[in-house]
């Protein structure tokens, strides 16, 4: 994609965000997770959620928007300090990475991904780790083609009663 643009989420990015994030869901997770869930998300509740959480946030957090050459917002990434359980270690997270459905596989998410990977290494983070759903190879592809790897750990999630099993990946950064 020619001319895309990534920067820093604003307060106004908060409800094009929530559409491209429950678009993404309701793409990404059709099959994985109980439709029911998924029929529920709320495009209006999760912009709520992001405008909150971006001014609250200590700083630690960064949420970045990818933009086309028009100025849509086609993508999202969010990514800050890895969470073990309720204790903030020393490696990064990607929490969040989601492109618009209509604009996956024309290079959003790689450059989301990419300058996430570069804002965590410059952070000086020794690692970055994310989880995926488990049977959710497309975005497994997408990992192990950016030098992302599966390390073993698993963790369930449970949607609406169901148990969705979650993998983690890492990826060592330069220092």
């Amino acid at each position: 994609m020619s001319g895309l643009r990534i920067r820093e989420m604003t307060l106004a990015d908060c409800d094009r965000v929530a559409e491209i994030r429950v678009g993404g869901w309701r793409s990404a997770y059709q099959g994985l997770i109980p439709q029911s869930y998924l029929d529920g998300l709320s495009v209006e509740e999760d912009a709520e959620r992001r405008r909150t959480r971006l001014t609250q946030g200590d700083g630690s957090v960064v949420n970045l928007v990818a933009e086309d050459a028009g100025g849509e917002l086609v993508g999202w990434a969010c990514h800050g300090p890895y969470r073990e359980g309720e204790v903030l270690t020393s490696d990064a997270e990607l929490y969040a990475i989601y492109v618009h459905p209509r604009h996956v596989g024309q290079g959003a998410g790689r450059a989301l991904l990419a300058r996430a990977v570069a804002g965590c290494a410059a952070a000086g983070h020794g690692r970055v780790l994310l989880w995926v759903l488990k049977g959710n190879d497309r975005a497994r592809r997408f990992y192990e083609r950016a030098g992302f790897r599966a390390d073993g750990a698993e963790e369930p999630f449970e949607v609406d009663g169901v148990t969705v099993p979650e993998v983690r990946y890492a990826r060592t950064l330069p220092r």
